[in-house]
């Protein structure tokens, strides 16, 4: 590499100037690093900071005190929603412990977790949730889809509380199916449900999206008839969040869902779900997040990274960041790693390392869509040594997803660099789609390899990208 790539490259990483920096946790202030001319070294003082952000994040802890649903009435295939209810009581008056659910297949509603407890599964057990709406109710304070309302109870939900936890190596079962739950998407890929317009989630959606944008108080955000899923795992304002272990089967909608926490780890966890917006991991507006060895096999988005849609993600204008995503596979999905559309708040500090992805329906690798409507800082965004085997397009970033360019909140993309990423078979290796007012920048590609690619792809108003090593079908590469 010459002196001037060299340069050029610190510069689009944003350490270019009198030193190298790691930002602080907070996101604003930054600690000093030694400075170098090597973009090598540069990199392994970014990647400290995806160590230190590991590090940084508070842990759970609880009681070594067990409380086994069976001791307060649950049984195998009857309602065992009070019983649920009155162990996970009982453990947070002891203060704390784990509430645990034995082998065999319990039948539930809403499950809401309180401070200091573990709600854990142990081998063979399944917890199986009533598909029917009118469980999820009263309305509980929610996100969906960026968007804050009344609405349905996720089917394990938790508000404002601290140290908790859902573990185990047992089963989380939705029963999200083509006769419960799902329907209510209306059009979806080939539809194979009868379509209803009665209850097509657009009559509650569109409705819930014009009162955000009018600045209607949450509290009103109320719907008599309401066609919004619920997600099945959703931390909200809480603190101290470990959900590990677990096998998460077909969710009514996006199946983990952590929005406004702090000191998130998601561990070991299987996401099977192949519904319409079976997103597995999206944490909203959340500071200090590890996902690492899980298994993403979904219907939406493996991993999606938000922080709220338009103006109500304007309005809490909190990013999503400090987040470490690492040793995870990808499989079925829209994307692996993504970023939107509901980012309004920006995101930073953002980290995916040693990920493998690779399906026939694995339509993107790395992926980040936004528009002018939603806007959106997002920068400092690091991604290196992930393997993909197939995919349809490698990389994509689209300025125009959903209402394209028809605001005035222009999104931004700052430093985000990929490195070491190889790509085995793909239809396009770029999908990069930026504004003539608003082109694509601070992007950085080192040490990329695209093999067995039918076609380079698109490549619209992209203003500079630093490149190192490029390759296609074996042969160098110059954007």
């Amino acid at each position: 590499m010459t002196d001037r790539q060299k340069r050029q490259h610190l510069k689009t990483l944003g350490l270019a100037g009198v030193g190298l920096s790691l930002w602080s946790l907070n996101g604003c202030s930054s600690v000093s690093a030694v400075a170098t001319s090597s973009s090598d070294a540069a990199d392994a003082v970014l990647w400290q900071q995806a160590d230190a952000i590991i590090a940084a994040i508070a842990p759970t802890t609880f009681a070594k005190s067990d409380f086994v649903i069976t001791e307060f009435g649950a049984k195998v295939g009857i309602d065992s929603s009070d019983a649920i209810k009155a162990a996970i009581a009982a453990c947070a008056a002891a203060g704390g412990g784990r509430v645990v659910v034995p082998a065999g297949r319990f039948n539930t509603g809403p499950v809401h977790l309180k401070s200091n407890v573990n709600l854990h599964l142990q081998k063979d057990a399944v917890l199986s949730f009533y598909p029917e709406p009118e469980r999820y109710l009263p309305a509980v304070f929610t996100r969906w889809e960026g968007v804050e309302l009344m609405g349905y109870s996720p089917l394990i939900y938790a508000f404002e509380q601290e140290n908790i936890a859902v573990t185990g190596e047992g089963i989380l079962e939705g029963n999200g199916s083509n006769t419960q739950w799902w329907p209510w998407k209306g059009k979806w890929k080939h539809t194979p449900w009868q379509l209803d317009a009665k209850t097509d989630q657009a009559n509650t959606r569109t409705p819930l999206f014009d009162m955000a944008e009018a600045g209607v108080p949450v509290a009103e955000r109320v719907f008599a008839q309401n066609y919004l899923r619920p997600p099945f795992i959703q931390p909200y304002r809480c603190k101290r969040v470990l959900i590990e272990g677990i096998t998460i089967r077909n969710s009514p909608f996006w199946l983990i869902n952590p929005v406004l926490s702090e000191d998130v780890i998601v561990r070991g966890v299987n996401c099977v779900s192949h519904g319409p917006n079976s997103d597995g991991c999206n944490p909203e507006s959340s500071n200090r997040v590890l996902i690492e060895n899980c298994l993403f096999d979904t219907g939406d988005d493996c991993i999606a990274l938000k922080s709220g849609r338009n103006n109500d993600g304007r309005r809490l204008a909190t990013p999503v960041q400090n987040v470490v995503i690492q040793d995870c596979m990808m499989r079925a999905g829209h994307g692996g790693v993504v970023l939107g559309s509901e980012i309004s708040g920006g995101a930073r500090n953002i980290f995916a390392r040693r990920c493998r992805m690779s399906s026939p329906d694995l339509e993107r690798g790395i992926r980040i869509k936004t528009n002018s409507v939603r806007g959106g800082l997002i920068e400092n965004i690091y991604i290196r040594d992930i393997d993909i085997g197939e995919v349809k397009d490698a990389i994509v970033i689209n300025f125009f997803y959903e209402e394209g360019d028809a605001g005035q909140h222009l999104p931004q993309v700052k430093n985000l660099h990929i490195s070491n990423l190889r790509v085995q078979k793909a239809q396009r290796a770029f999908l990069l789609r930026g504004f003539e007012r608003a082109p694509i920048s601070g992007v950085s590609l080192h040490h990329v390899q695209f093999n067995q690619t039918a076609s380079i792809g698109v490549l619209e108003n992209v203003a500079q990208i630093d490149q190192f090593d490029l390759t296609l079908n074996g042969e160098a590469l110059q954007l």
